[in-house]
């Protein structure tokens, strides 16, 4: 990075397993996978302030650096972390993340308000199933989506 070049860019990233599998249920896993993700993230200079690992599909609240595009990212991010995950032979099969990903701009003054939403997940989905929140989102957005 420049160090003449200064952002300050809030994404609210989302990303799935394949087919919205539940496939990461464990617990203990998810908590290893979201210290991976926190510590891979740092080691190429993006900043994760949260994320939480649900069953079937992650959150991320990040800054994104002046040097990589949203979609660089989420390769370094869905690349990465299956490759570890595969390597760590966490799940009883091969693991791949899902094709696609969201990624919305937060506000600084609603970024309280989507950290805790983040955090919330576990209560959250005992409500609302993955695919009715990401339509939601597609929606508040503003978004043309496309059912798979």
């Amino acid at each position: 990075m420049s160090i003449h070049s200064y952002s300050k860019c809030w994404l609210h990233l989302i990303w799935s397993t394949l087919n919205k599998e539940k496939i990461i249920f464990n617990r203990e896993i998810q908590i290893k996978i979201s210290k991976y993700l926190f510590e891979y993230s740092n080691s190429k200079n993006i900043f994760m302030k949260v994320n939480y690992v649900n069953s079937d599909h992650i959150h991320a609240l990040i800054d994104l650096p002046t040097n990589y595009s949203i979609e660089d990212v989420m390769k370094l991010l869905k690349g990465g972390s299956s490759h570890w995950i595969n390597e760590n032979k966490f799940l009883y099969k091969n693991f791949i993340w899902g094709r696609g990903y969201g990624a919305f701009s937060v506000s600084e003054s609603n970024l309280l308000k989507v950290i805790n939403y983040i955090q919330g997940q576990e209560e959250h989905h005992k409500k609302k199933t993955y695919a009715s929140e990401f339509e939601d989102f597609i929606k508040v957005y503003g978004l043309r989506y496309i059912k798979e």
